[in-house]
């Protein structure tokens, strides 16, 4: 290995400006369009006032609910018109000022800012008897701001992520006006656009509710932190631990992806950040070691994704739980643990079996970090996370800890010689943290629509109805079939429901981002798994799990691309080698759904249930991750993988029986493997 490259291995240095660079390269979500340097400066000024707001409101007590969300609204969508283009061709536009384009913006994007802040503001402005009074009976100046935000707002969010979620929220829309006309059980009275505008608009059930409310509580405060953590060393310092614990195995690179992907995820919840920032350093490494582009690509984007499911900063469907189940965020903490742990071993086990059948080795001594002169380095930015913790707890409210952890990370960066951060850096962290928030914001808004017409129309009972009846009916056909000792008609019919929730989950990734795929799911899918005796925060966290995938399931797959982008590999190859990587732990969500104890925090909890669940998953994802790979011992044969799959599923069994006969069919896959190793034993 050359000397230039050993030295880009020992230490895995972090360039964070250039982590920052490729992030908004990749992620359209905070790609903005060339600005002019006045309307930089704008726009920068408003991204630091949005934090500071935030960062004052978390510390020193939130305003009224529907002045903190209008607050925050208006901040999102105003920037989302001044820095996200008409089309895609404006990125490339250049930001030159004229009498149609004051500071290189079109004029029509001036006026579509200005209008959706007034049309947000209009509602917290309303004092609050008076808005109780008009909710049923709007005024004309209501239903006419209310029908211009809804415009905005879907024209915002297609700008920010896409055509995916407007279009469903549109499809809602014409639900609720079209109601009479819908076939069967579909059927409703009908709302007129006054009441639907009326509903969406003055209460707290729509675009006002849950979602943006979560979103400008929490989300942003954690996100926040999660930059700020990052600019003081703390992600350095989590890398060099992932390269000195994993980096000496077979195929080292791929695995210090895994951990360090695990670690960063602790104070980063957004997949792509995870990605461009250890992939920056990983992917290269992978790719010197052996590993084909895409590979390497999707080793990252899968681990990266486990951000969003790794405590204690999750990603934003982690703080919607707190409203939708009424929980404290630590026991969603406590509930995430080995769901996490299960995301990462099944990306793991597939990597140690690639890099076993493809003899890759691992980091010399040379590549490696010094652990003790890290630690010496950048201990300090240990402190916020710890006191993020503490004071999470404690029992206080998130925001709060977010609030402190927040305090001390600039504390640290002013104050701590070997990493010393700017009074530019603060304002640069700040302004980076909000960028974060429009995409995300805009998106939470939009959801709000569909979530205003499920419980304007119950569509949600009905779809429940539905599922679950055809649930039962494939169960009926199927139950011939199977011996009854073995699964009862309740358990078979309960078994459909989650294969179709969570195929829908799936697919609904494939066009929306993860938070409004959760948000969505949670509001449809979450009540039918409730019908069939699932409890809440079980039937929450499988929809939660599933919706993960959305940033490595192909055609959107943004974690995947971004990691394409910086392998240089075909993006939609890393995006379907990322999912089969994200696959070794798709039975998971079943076992929590049979065995609940899996998740540390349900009623029946009891050790003896959750001992068998767990070792059942990770013998179970052992098995799948082998079959997708072609390999176990040695490279699997056809007749190998068909019973590796099938074993698999019984050791997610949570029964000792089904366990056992899984046990049964891997003893001659098992005897063959041992056999081969010893004729010819494997390299690495």
């Amino acid at each position: 290995m050359a000397a230039d490259e050993k030295s880009s291995l020992s230490p895995m240095e972090l360039d964070e400006a250039k982590a920052r660079e490729l992030e908004e390269q990749f992620d359209s979500e905070i790609r903005f369009r060339p600005l002019a340097p006045l309307a930089s400066r704008l726009v920068g000024t408003l991204l630091v006032a949005l934090s500071i707001f935030h960062y004052y409101t978390a510390g020193f007590g939130l305003l009224p609910e529907m002045i903190h969300r209008g607050i925050h609204l208006s901040f999102v969508l105003g920037l989302v018109f001044l820095v996200f283009p008409f089309t895609r061709r404006g990125y490339d536009q250049p930001a030159t000022s004229s009498l149609l384009r004051p500071l290189g913006i079109s004029i029509i994007d001036w006026f579509l800012a200005i209008g959706a802040v007034v049309a947000v503001l209009h509602v917290p402005l309303i004092p609050l008897d008076d808005l109780a009074f008009r909710v049923g009976n709007p005024t004309t100046t209501d239903v006419v701001l209310g029908g211009l935000l809804i415009v905005v707002l879907l024209e915002a969010t297609r700008r920010s992520v896409g055509w995916p979620l407007p279009i469903i929220a549109l499809i809602f829309m014409a639900y609720a006006i079209y109601g009479p006309s819908m076939p069967g059980i579909l059927v409703h009275p009908g709302a007129s656009i006054s009441q639907l505008v009326d509903h969406l608009y003055l209460t707290t059930q729509g675009i006002y509710g849950i979602a943006l409310g979560v979103v400008a509580t929490y989300v942003f405060h954690f996100v926040l932190f999660g930059v700020f953590a990052t600019r003081i060393g703390l992600g350095q310092l989590f890398l060099d631990c992932a390269a000195w614990v994993a980096g000496r195995f077979a195929g080292g690179p791929a695995k210090v992806s895994i951990f360090g992907s695990a670690l960063f995820g602790m104070i980063s919840g957004s997949s792509v950040a995870n990605t461009v920032t250890v992939g920056s350093l990983t992917i290269p490494a992978m790719k010197r070691l052996g590993y084909k582009p895409h590979f390497a690509a999707a080793v990252e984007a899968a681990s990266s994704t486990g951000g969003q499911i790794m405590p204690p900063i999750m990603g934003a469907a982690a703080f919607l739980m707190i409203e939708f189940l009424n929980l404290p965020y630590t026991t969603i903490i406590l509930a995430a643990i080995v769901p996490a742990f299960m995301h990462f071993f099944g990306v793991l086990i597939q990597v140690h079996f690639e890099a076993k059948r493809t003899g890759l080795r691992g980091m010399t001594p040379e590549e490696m970090p010094d652990l003790k002169a890290a630690f010496k380095r950048d201990w300090p930015a240990v402190i916020p996370l710890v006191a993020l913790l503490v004071v999470l707890l404690s029992g206080y409210t998130p925001y709060l800890a977010a609030f402190w952890g927040i305090t001390l990370c600039v504390l640290v960066g002013l104050l701590n010689p070997r990493k010393r951060m700017s009074i530019a850096e603060v304002f640069e962290s700040l302004r980076d943290g909000a960028k974060y928030a429009l995409a995300v914001g805009a998106a939470a808004a939009t959801v709000g629509i569909i979530v205003g017409v499920v419980t304007l129309t119950g569509v949600g009972f009905k779809i429940s109805y539905i599922v679950t009846s055809t649930a039962a009916q494939l169960a009926g056909w199927f139950e011939a079939f199977i011996p009854a000792a073995l699964v009862g008609p309740q358990a078979l019919t309960l078994l459909f429901t989650l294969i179709m929730t969570g195929i829908v989950c799936i697919l609904m990734g494939c066009g929306i981002p993860t938070t409004a795929n959760y948000i969505i799911m949670a509001t449809i899918a979450a009540p039918t798994l409730g019908l069939l005796g699932v409890e809440q925060i079980v039937a929450h966290f499988f929809v939660f799990y599933y919706g993960v995938l959305a940033d490595i399931t192909p055609p959107v797959a943004l974690a995947a691309y971004a990691a394409a982008g910086m392998a240089g590999s075909d993006p939609f190859r890393a995006g379907n080698t990322a999912f089969r990587l994200g696959l070794g732990k798709v039975l998971v969500p079943f076992v929590f759904v049979f065995s609940p104890s899996l998740l540390l925090v349900t009623s029946n909890f009891t050790w003896s249930a959750f001992a068998i669940a767990f070792i059942g998953c990770v013998v179970g994802i052992t098995c799948l991750g082998a079959a997708l790979s072609g390999f176990l011992l040695v490279r699997t044969k056809f007749w190998e993988n068909i019973l590796l799959i099938f074993a698999a599923i019984l050791f997610v069994v949570p029964e000792v029986y089904s366990s056992l006969l899984g046990a049964a069919l891997i003893v001659p896959v098992l005897i063959r493997h041992v056999l081969g190793m010893r004729r010819a034993p494997v390299p690495g």
